[in-house]
């Protein structure tokens, strides 16, 4: 019996496994992302997230200078450290998968977690099909993930949450376009990281990192760049993805209100709401130029850069007189 299939049974109670689907391949080739369909036991299905990565000697640049690499890395120990100690803190008002089982072997790392679908989450939504109403729910979940973790120190995770953050991608900063963002970029990181109110970033929070259930209820998966960080840079990230220019511009008022109003629904009274909210509001746009700056060096041209985000960003750059 291979190795995964009976750590399966074993953590599941189930007594065979029925059926294996590949979900899909994990990014750059360094694994996949499978569900096991069982027969008995706990569980009708499991979520196998198993990470092969590729041995330093092998590759011809040598791993130890690849800065892409070595992200990569981090992120799969981040999130196998986050499922661990902190997925089910959550709750169920801000649903994410649970761990069921998490090893490492020297360039193998393998999580074995609840299958959403199991419990209803059985969508996954586009900007093609998202509704507006959906979107809100998904600001919902990030409202209250942010209220949970709001000021928890980001022990085992990203120090600074966001796949996108400038001291992780100096090579895309590198290779920037837009010379007066370009010399920006660390004031606008510095603003951000400086923010009085800090909680947990979910870190990659686009809308195809959340599955839809009954009523567009919500859970959240992919938690390789969670870390610490303002949560308007989940908010930013999050209506980039999901929306055009000209919705982005349309629904930004409706949007941060809710978010807002969701936040404060769920933070903890020994926060001053109002102090956050005017805090994180302000920095909405530099959220925006963040976002911008790493799109700049990484896809220049990219369908988020429309006139919407070089409008906010254009406001940064004038604020911090980089113009």
């Amino acid at each position: 019996m291979p190795p995964i299939v009976s750590l399966i049974l074993q953590c599941t109670d189930a007594t065979a496994i029925r059926e294996i689907t590949h979900v899909q391949t994990l990014w750059s080739g360094y694994g996949s992302i499978k569900r096991y369909v069982l027969e008995g036991g706990k569980y009708p299905s499991v979520i196998v997230k198993h990470i092969q990565l590729p041995e330093s000697d092998k590759h011809p640049r040598g791993w130890n200078t690849d800065l892409s690499h070595q992200r990569k890395i981090r992120s799969y120990a981040v999130e196998s450290y986050w499922y661990q100690h902190y997925a089910r803190i959550t709750g169920p008002d801000c649903k994410v998968p649970q761990l069921l089982h998490a090893e490492t072997k020297g360039s193998m790392r393998l999580i074995i977690m609840e299958d959403l679908q199991a419990f209803g989450y059985t969508r996954v939504l586009t900007p093609d099909t998202v509704s507006l109403a959906a979107a809100k729910n998904c600001l919902t979940w990030l409202a209250r993930f942010h209220a949970k973790f709001m000021q928890v120190p980001p022990k085992g995770l990203w120090d600074i949450g966001t796949y996108w953050h400038l001291e992780t991608r100096p090579d895309e900063w590198a290779k920037m376009n837009h010379v007066s963002l370009q010399q920006a970029a660390s004031a606008i990181d510095q603003r951000l990281n400086k923010a009085t109110f800090q909680t947990l970033v979910h870190g990659d929070a686009k809308l195809a990192n959340f599955c839809f259930g009954p009523e567009d209820q919500v859970a959240a998966v992919d938690f390789q760049y969670v870390g610490k960080g303002c949560g308007i840079k989940d908010v930013a990230y999050f209506i980039s993805s999901c929306f055009s220019e000209e919705a982005c511009e349309n629904y930004e008022e409706e949007l941060l209100t809710h978010y807002f109003d969701a936040l404060e629904l769920a933070l903890d009274k020994q926060f001053d709401f109002q102090s956050v909210k005017e805090e994180w509001t302000e920095l909405y746009n530099f959220a925006w130029a963040d976002l911008y700056r790493f799109l700049d060096g990484w896809s220049a041209g990219h369908w988020k850069m429309h006139g919407y985000s070089e409008r906010l960003t254009q406001s940064v750059l004038e604020e911090l007189n980089y113009v």
